[in-house]
């Protein structure tokens, strides 16, 4: 064999063990990454069924009618009643509350960043409102009772409760409004900018831009981001278990304190309940219900995604 024929075949040879250490290689990512998506699904399973049997066998003792549609909630008491609809009053109340908030501001603060703000001004100005996410939801409770409903809203509600819905909700809503605007400020960012510059090119100006042309081209990233803000909120623990107190209200004044999904759930949770107790089982229950409502609204919230992405599309 001639030395261009050794050449090539040696050649050949490093080729062909490259390749297979390359599908090697990608066999191991693409194992890892099963891996993790596994263990995330797994996960998942696992949290569903921790709630699912203790609810089951809840509702083996206390009729599904009357926890859904009952109206008074005392599961601790000796003679309890599980009706949970204060429960769920006082969690949607307070999570209108912090929407109504967190939205508009949100919104606001991500096209400021978006499509205002300079360079300088959004290098400085996003790090620190993302910082916001990063106090202990226990300190928005503190600070939502001590300062927001003692020296804000006694002021201006002098029959307020010192314990109510609307510091609960206030607060929650300056709570998520960085996940908001960071998520909708990245997803008006992924809009290219040729769209921008055919707007100014037709005399729009940076208002209509942002309103007619950014905006409905980031929607679908934009609702996801109102998603996750509104699922944190009904999902928040510690604000709801401070400001807005303990007790079961079916009320829709903010103004007087209300007890929430989650907060029923940190407060039993805590005490001196017997395990395998209808009172203890109330927990999962409530729970379920909880993850049901996210569940529900998550599916929505994706179908509306999909809709806007194909209707921009």
């Amino acid at each position: 064999m001639s030395r261009p024929q050794i050449a090539v075949s040696a050649a050949g040879g490093l080729g062909s063990l490259q390749q297979t250490r390359s599908r090697v290689g990608e066999k191991l990512i693409r194992a890892v990454l099963v891996a993790a998506a596994a263990v995330s699904i797994l996960t998942t399973f696992g949290i569903v069924i921790s709630v699912v049997v203790p609810t089951i066998e809840f509702f083996s003792e206390v009729s599904v009618t009357d926890f859904l549609f009952g109206t008074v909630w005392t599961p601790l008491f000796a003679d309890g009643q599980f009706g949970v609809l204060p429960l769920v009053t006082g969690t949607l109340v307070i999570t209108a509350i912090a929407v109504v908030v967190a939205l508009p501001l949100g919104l606001g603060a991500a096209v400021y960043l978006s499509e205002y703000a300079s360079d300088r001004s959004r290098r400085v100005l996003k790090p620190t409102l993302e910082l916001l996410a990063g106090i202990p939801t226990v300190v928005f409770g503190f600070f939502a009772l001590e300062f927001v409903t003692q020296m804000l809203l006694v002021r201006i509600f002098p029959d307020i409760d010192i314990f109510n819905a609307l510091s609960a909700g206030l607060v929650m809503g300056v709570m998520i409004i960085p996940t908001i605007a960071s998520l909708s400020e990245d997803a008006m960012a992924a809009v290219p900018s040729g769209l921008r510059d055919g707007s100014y090119a037709l005399g729009s100006t940076k208002r209509q831009t942002a309103m007619k042309v950014v905006i409905p081209a980031a929607l679908s990233g934009i609702v996801a981001a109102f998603v996750l803000g509104i699922s944190r909120a009904i999902g928040e623990t510690m604000i709801v278990t401070i400001a807005a107190g303990l007790e079961p209200n079916l009320s829709l004044n903010p103004l007087q304190g209300m007890q929430t999904m989650t907060s029923y759930i940190a407060a039993a949770g805590s005490g001196d309940l017997s395990t395998g107790s209808i009172e203890y089982k109330s927990i999962f229950a409530v729970g379920f219900l909880l993850f049901v409502m996210t569940f529900l609204m998550n599916m929505v919230s994706i179908r509306l995604v999909r809709r806007y992405r194909q209707a921009y599309q």
